[in-house]
């Protein structure tokens, strides 16, 4: 076993070191991975740059990321569904299995849940890294790394589409076209969705949404909710019934519940101001339902089935790429916005 095992330690807000720490070893039920890639997620970069995300607040040192692929190079005791080789994507939380909401298949609200990168647990951005084996999922060999690490972001894609009730033929508002929006898009259509429209401010993103499959797109940059809504309305030949909220802008809230059709589900992926204004008068009269979104449940399968199938191809997402050496100009080409996914290449 080699002994270096690089890692990048968050101290504080914009202070992230490169330093070595040993190498963990499994203990029973877990594996020792050799990290992959790792794909900078929006929290990560808010814990950087900020120190916090919503009311998780960094406050000692902390190892960041969390959507993570690797090779198994060592199992612990009572490991029976891997074996060293084996390449893996990693879910990243881990639930305490025994509580109400774990046994009915609800982990992902578990109390007791221990979430990579999320203070005060350390997450993937190192060179080796322990693992439970039963949140390890074996890849194919033509499934890569990269595809692999971004099997995270696509169960949260799976999980909004489910629980805004995607289906065959469905009408879907998707708003926001960062990287879990343009993903939302890619899982609408593989879903069976109708007509898909997005929504961002950022007209780049929304031509590379056109290419990716959308049929309408709208630019709501300088415009009121009530004005997206109504372009929204006329693009759209029937008003959206599945509206995928992903940017956590006030605005945006506001414009999906103006926007929506009758009977329709509203889900709440992006994050945004802890107290948010809504219309829910409107909101009642539509009969809509407004669900929260909170990471995923049972996804990770699916998610490697779109992708090994080819019904999803993640491959266009990632636009930049990285050495862990090369950690802090990673972490800034992810902040000024112009990236869609930044890969950092952990070994090899």
């Amino acid at each position: 076993m080699p002994e270096d095992n690089l890692t990048a330690v968050l101290y504080k807000a914009q202070d992230m070191r490169l330093e070595q720490r040993p190498i963990p070893t499994p203990g029973s039920g877990e594996v020792l991975i050799r990290i992959g890639s790792v794909g900078i997620c929006g929290s990560d970069v808010h814990y950087w740059w900020k120190g916090r995300t919503g009311r998780f607040v960094v406050e000692s040192p902390i190892v960041l990321g969390h959507e993570s692929s690797g090779t198994i190079v060592k199992c612990g005791p009572n490991v029976k569904n891997l074996k060293p080789g084996d390449r893996v994507a990693i879910e990243p939380g881990v639930p305490c299995r025994s509580c109400e909401h774990c046994k009915t298949g609800r982990y992902n609200i578990c109390p007791e849940v221990k979430f990579c990168a999320t203070p005060p647990v350390d997450g993937t951005l190192t060179k080796y890294y322990v693992h439970p084996a039963d949140f390890c999922f074996k890849l194919p060999d033509h499934v890569s790394d990269e595809e692999g690490a971004m099997l995270e972001p696509l169960a949260v894609a799976v999980y909004s589409c489910k629980r805004a009730e995607v289906s065959l033929g469905a009408s879907v508002l998707i708003l926001g076209a960062g990287p879990i929006g343009l993903i939302s898009l890619l899982t609408a259509k593989a879903m069976g969705a109708g007509p898909i429209c997005i929504t961002d401010i950022n007209e780049d993103r929304l031509n590379f949404a056109k290419l990716l499959g959308a049929n309408y797109t709208v630019n709501v940059k300088g415009l009121t909710p009530e004005g997206v809504a109504a372009k929204i309305r006329e693009q759209m030949t029937s008003p959206p019934t599945s509206i995928i909220e992903c940017s956590g802008a006030d605005s945006s809230y506001q414009a999906g519940i103006l926007a929506s059709g009758p009977m329709g589900v509203m889900v709440t992926v992006g994050r945004g101001n802890y107290e948010v204004s809504l219309p829910l008068t409107i909101a009642t009269t539509k009969e809509l339902d407004i669900r929260g979104i909170f990471r995923y449940a049972n996804c990770y399968e699916t998610a490697l089935a779109l992708v090994t199938s080819g019904k999803v191809d993640l491959s266009s997402l990632v636009t930049h790429n990285f050495s862990i050496g090369n950690v802090h100009q990673a972490f800034h080409t992810a902040k000024d916005g112009k990236a869609i996914k930044v890969m950092i290449k952990i070994n090899g």
